[in-house]
């Protein structure tokens, strides 16, 4: 197969943390053609996309361990169609970048692409879980506007004492605080901060403060609508957030029964969407996040498990390209058969 990654640079990439990295090796030492490229190397040559990519040489050996592989991997730049790939890994942090999603509208039926081109549309933003409808009691009550006066409004509505407060199109838990919904006296000025930004007026979050979420969440990879694997995510003293990003401690951990009807429910919704690949966030039973662009943990989850969830991941990926190339293969010798009759 040929495989390629839109992602970070090869030197950018943390070999100790970043899933990339893992699938990038699993795929090389499995024989296959890998490529890496950034969203800007993107270009259309004679009707064609192409990329100007960093394809991992096919003339060197791939060390089975990680941390050798990496320091010795050896790329060359070079130009190539990306209808040429079998499959397509979309790598980078969220928001989702339309651009380059419309380059990957040309080469969408060519090529199997994780995750779909369409579903990242409606699944590239944190709103997505309003779509849940089937699972809506797994849902926390959440708003989301650039409306200051609505915002404020739903924050002195509000009866709890707590609500989280987020922007739209953060990832890794940056910008997630913890509003407490009694403070009138800054609650519009911290919203003014959150919506004006910079140059434009940005949409924020207010989401239902859930019970039990100052002693973490679950995070849980699930790959083609089921769970492959899950970690407990707890946040340090004094902090909001689990993100291990933000200094959240990652512990074994086993979906209870609730968790797993959860994730059947989410998993038929990511499936119908194209969303093959996806990290989603729980909290007592309810759905908090879901990461389609570039959902991380492998490497944690491994850890933690000895497990390599990587195998599963490009496993999967086999056995799609498998079944496309039979189709194609049983669809010319069906053309072949009416042509000899």
């Amino acid at each position: 197969m040929h495989i390629a990654f839109i992602a970070d640079s090869w030197e950018e990439l943390n070999p100790e943390i970043d899933s990339t990295v893992r699938l990038i090796h699993e795929s090389c030492i499995r024989g296959h053609r890998v490529g890496l490229f950034a969203p800007g190397n993107l270009t259309v040559r004679d009707n064609e996309t192409y990329a100007y990519c960093n394809m991992f040489s096919k003339n060197q050996t791939f060390s089975d361990k990680l941390e050798t592989f990496y320091k010795k991997a050896k790329l060359s730049r070079q130009r190539v169609p990306i209808k040429g790939f079998d499959a397509i890994f979309i790598r980078k942090n969220p928001p989702v970048d339309n651009l380059v999603l419309s380059f990957l509208d040309s080469v969408k039926d060519d090529t199997f692409i994780i995750n779909d081109v369409d579903g990242l549309r409606k699944a590239g933003s944190k709103i997505y879980t309003t779509a849940f409808y089937d699972a809506i009691e797994y849902i926390p009550e959440t708003h989301v506007s650039k409306d200051v006066d609505y915002l404020e409004g739903v924050v002195k509505e509000c009866t709890a004492d707590r609500m989280i407060l987020k922007p739209l199109d953060g990832y890794g838990g940056q910008g997630v605080i913890l509003l407490e919904t009694k403070a009138h006296s800054s609650i519009r000025s911290l919203l003014e901060f959150y919506v004006e930004g910079q140059e434009k007026k940005n949409y924020v979050i207010l989401q239902e403060y859930i019970s039990g979420a100052e002693k973490g969440d679950v995070r849980v990879l699930m790959l083609n609508g089921e769970p492959i694997g899950a970690m407990k995510r707890t946040p340090k003293a004094g902090e909001a957030r689990s993100n291990v990003h933000a200094g959240g401690v990652a512990t074994k951990y086993s979906l209870n029964k609730q968790e797993v009807e959860l994730c059947r429910k989410v998993g038929q919704k990511l499936i119908i969407d194209g969303i093959y690949f996806a990290g989603i966030d729980i909290i007592d039973n309810k759905l908090i996040e879901v990461n389609v662009l570039s959902p991380g943990g492998i490497t944690r989850i491994n850890k933690l498990n000895k497990v390599k969830l990587q195998r599963k991941i490009i496993d999967f990926i086999e056995l799609v390209h498998k079944k496309r190339e039979d189709a194609i293969n049983k669809k010319v010798a069906f053309r072949k058969a009416i042509e000899d009759a």
